[in-house]
Formats: structure tokens, C-alpha cells, sequence
């Protein structure tokens, strides 16, 4: 018989019916995949080998959602409400300066008794004979000393505790008038507040199918998180094309940051969004090389969490390396004094206290409650960076603010993390998606193709930022 050029679609004939290499086409020869006499066993469904890849979740946890109609989120903090100074000078001769400025002004009154500390310890108490508040100049007469010179030149803390007035004295409000004021007058305090501001961002996404590719099904079925399944692989592009733009919505909130002068987004016409974690660093508490394991670094944070909202109940999102040494620093402390565990800690169950992963413990007069944040251990993200200063988790309060709620008319008790989106009666900035093109049911243009298209305009609100705490690593 002749023998025929071996083509795609052919085969090289034989005197007798047999299988041979050369008479039947090979699914793997990378010619004749289609037409192939002998199916493979074929496992249909996909593997899910990274389990659930969505990050988001966070914010759903810890904060709201609330509309905007502006460009711009502008919100007030109280100040706080006792009258304190830092880094105030001393003479030696009872003359306390105070660092006045832009920011800072002096609104003690003659009258008023104050606490003198300084860093080595030093401390005394006195009483204000004379306030200048234009220059920031205190005279002060001590209680237990003839002068200041026991105090350091520098670095002064100073803090109104009460007054003392002689009898018959009467107290008038300081009128103003240049030079140092003394006797009885008072210096009257109007409440002050400050200010903060942030400005969405537009957030925007796209998956574009052609009509032709649309009709086409695969050997695998496909299945994602949000629950798309079959053997159109555009329905997987599809779904995970929107499920990568909803994690982008909490991380571009998360991750934001503002364009600061002489950058080059802002020479491009950027001008960014304040997200969660460059608001903790600029308003809130960075702690830097954290040890979870190391006791002292935890009290550490709660001393400084008393000098701030002192918020009881918190909430720590960590990544897997810091969840474990806090894991670690608690079953230390529940060890017994002879080796054995303190099973007090769990209501005296022995089945609890041998489940090593610690999801809430209380330390002086706050309560934890810890979980891991996803975000901080994928390694398409922030986790798997072994040896790279980055963050380790973060500390959010479990406290609530009281807000006007617009769409409500009234006074509401919020998170401190708002999330605000742009909307109006007409436009909903939320989360928009519509298609354009001529297949998959759009029917808006000639184009032979389906354009899904995603947008969200929206900024986070960190309100209180100084309750919240930073973890990075060193």
C-alpha cells in the first residue's frame, strides 16, 4: 500500500486491522487533539487548591456604610478636656514658658494650681500668680520649694488640677489687653475641636468576552466562591473579574494614600484617598518590631491605650506569625507555679485550656478578641514576606461613635471605620456593574462582544484614630 504524508486529520494506512502507532491519532501530539479516537479519564471540576481567594470581609466586620453626595467627607474629634502642656521651659526663678504657636495657646488663669514634671522625675506643685497669654509666661509661686530650680531647664510637663483663691477675692474674664495678667482675673476657655477631611476615590474594573468565544464550552467545569459554575469559561473570567474588583474596594480603602506635594500622582492629577493604615500612622499609635510573644510589649500598648479613649473591648486582626505569639505569650502565663496548667483561666476545663489558640483574653481592664486577617497572610498580598519590614496586624476599637445619620434624621451610635460612597436619589456609586456590547444579553452597540464593566467612587472615614494601634515590623 502507499504511504500517505502524515497531515493533521490523517493517518498512514495498514494491510491489517490493528492498533499501531502510525493508524491512530495520539491526544497528546499536540496535532490532532480534536479528533482523537480515545477519550482520557478526565476530572471535570476544578480544584480548589488556594481554598476561598477573596480577601475582603474586613470592614463588613469592624465598620458601616453610609452615602455621600460631595467630594469631600469632612468630620470633627473633640479635644481633650483637661489642660495640659508639653514641652514647657523653666528659668529656675518660677518663670514657666509654654510653647506658644499656631496650634497651641495658653489658657491658664492666675489662681489655678498646676503639676510641674519633668524627665528625671522631679516633680512640684504650685499655684499661678501671673499668666501671660500672648508670650505663654507663667509665674508660678511653688508649695513646697522657694523656687523652680529643682526642676530640669527643659522638657517641662505641665497640668491644671484645680485653684486657690484668697477670701473675698473675686474672679473677672481677662479683657484682652496686652501684658501679663494677674490677681483674679480668669482666662475664659471656649471649647475647641479638630477637624478632619478625606475625599473618595473612583475605583473601576472591566471583563470583556467576545461573541464568537462566548458559544465555546470547555473540558472543565468550571466553579468559583460566588457560587458561578458550568463549561463556559468566560463565566469563571467573569466572576473572578468581580470578585477581584470587590476585594479591591475594602484594599483600595485599606491601602489608600493621600498624594502628598511634589509627588508624581498628584503632577498626574491623583490626588489619592487617606486609607486605614496611613490614617493610624499619621492620627493613631504605630508600635514597631511588636513582639506577641513578649509580655512587656503588650502591657506596653495598653499604658499607652489609657493615656488615649481607653476603650475597653478591642479587636486584634493579625497575620499568622504575631497570632501565634500572642498564642504562645498566653499559654506561658497560664502555666502554673509547679509546671502543671492553670486551668482558672477556662473556668477550670481541661478540654479548653489544652486548645492552645487563644481567640479572646482580658489583660488589666480590657478585653481582646483576636482572629487572623487574611489579608495580611496571602501571599498574593502582604503575607509571605519572610525577612521584610511590613505589617503585622492592627488594633481596632470595639467602640461606637454617635453620628447624625442623614438618611434617618436622627443621632446614631456608628463604628469608627465608615466606609462612604458617593450616591445620590439618581446615582448609586456603591457598586455599579452593567454590560455594553451586542452579546450576552447586552444589546447597547455593534460590537460583537459582551463588556462588563464595574465602578465604585468611595473613601474611608477612621474616626478616633488615636484608639487605634499599628503593628510593623522592625
Amino acid at each position: 500500500m502507499g504511504t500517505l504524508t502524515p497531515t493533521f486529520g490523517s493517518i498512514i494506512p495498514s494491510q491489517s486491522q490493528q492498533l499501531l502507532q502510525t493508524n491512530y491519532l495520539q491526544f497528546n501530539n499536540g496535532t490532532s487533539d480534536f479528533a482523537q479516537q480515545y477519550l482520557p479519564e478526565i476530572y471535570e471540576q476544578e480544584v480548589e487548591r488556594y481554598g476561598n481567594r477573596t480577601l475582603s470581609g474586613f470592614l463588613r466586620m469592624v465598620g458601616a456604610e453610609m452615602p455621600m453626595t460631595s467630594d469631600q467627607v469632612i468630620w470633627s474629634e473633640q479635644n481633650r478636656l483637661h489642660v495640659a502642656y508639653n514641652g514647657c521651659t523653666n528659668d529656675d526663678a518660677n518663670n514657666i514658658g509654654i510653647p506658644v504657636g499656631a496650634n497651641v495657646v495658653n489658657v491658664i488663669s492666675p489662681g489655678q494650681t498646676i503639676v510641674l514634671m519633668d524627665a528625671l522625675g522631679v516633680e512640684l506643685k504650685a499655684v499661678v500668680t501671673s499668666s501671660n497669654p500672648t508670650t505663654g509666661v507663667l509665674v508660678v509661686a511653688p508649695y513646697t520649694a522657694a523656687n523652680t530650680a529643682a526642676l530640669a531647664a527643659t522638657g517641662i510637663k505641665i497640668f491644671v488640677y484645680g485653684s486657690e483663691f484668697n477670701k473675698g477675692s473675686q474672679t473677672t474674664n481677662w479683657d484682652g489687653s496686652a501684658g501679663a495678667i494677674t490677681g483674679t482675673t480668669n482666662i475664659s476657655i471656649d471649647p475647641t475641636f479638630t477637624q478632619f477631611s478625606n475625599s473618595p476615590i473612583i475605583i473601576r474594573s472591566n471583563y470583556t468576552i467576545n461573541g464568537s468565544d462566548m458559544s465555546q464550552i470547555g473540558w472543565v467545569e468550571v466553579a468559583t466562591e460566588d457560587g458561578t459554575s458550568g463549561y463556559l469559561w468566560y463565566l469563571k473570567a467573569e466572576s473572578e473579574t468581580r470578585l477581584r474588583f470587590e476585594d479591591y474596594l475594602e484594599m483600595s480603602v485599606v491601602e489608600g494614600e493621600l498624594a502628598a506635594a511634589g509627588s508624581g500622582a498628584l503632577a498626574g492629577g491623583f490626588k489619592g484617598t487617606q486609607g486605614l493604615f496611613a490614617a493610624i500612622e499619621a492620627r493613631g499609635n504605630v508600635e514597631t518590631a511588636f513582639s506577641g510573644a513578649n509580655l512587656t510589649d503588650f502591657d506596653n500598648i495598653l499604658k499607652n491605650l489609657d493615656t488615649q479613649g481607653a476603650i475597653e473591648e478591642n479587636m486584634l486582626f493579625l497575620d499568622r506569625t504575631t497570632s501565634l505569639e500572642i498564642d504562645d505569650m498566653l499559654a506561658d502565663v497560664s502555666a502554673g507555679a509547679q509546671g502543671g496548667t492553670a486551668y482558672g483561666l477556662f473556668e477550670n476545663s481541661e478540654e479548653m485550656a489544652l486548645n492552645l489558640g487563644f481567640s479572646g483574653f482580658r489583660r488589666g481592664s480590657y478585653d481582646f478578641y483576636k482572629t487572623d486577617w487574611k489579608y495580611l497572610n496571602d501571599a498574593s498580598t502582604r503575607g509571605a514576606t519572610t525577612g521584610i519590614s511590613s505589617i503585622e496586624g492592627v488594633l481596632v476599637p470595639a467602640g461606637t461613635s454617635t453620628v447624625y445619620d442623614q438618611i434617618l434624621g436622627t443621632n446614631i451610635r456608628r463604628p469608627f471605620l465608615h466606609v462612604r460612597y458617593r450616591a445620590s436619589q439618581t446615582e448609586d456609586r456603591r457598586m455599579k456593574s452593567w454590560l455594553t456590547g451586542s452579546a450576552g444579553g447586552a444589546f447597547t452597540s455593534s460590537l460583537d462582544a459582551m463588556d462588563i464593566n464595574f465602578l465604585s467612587e468611595r473613601c474611608l472615614v477612621v474616626q478616633a484614630a488615636n484608639n487605634f494601634v499599628l503593628f510593623k515590623g522592625a
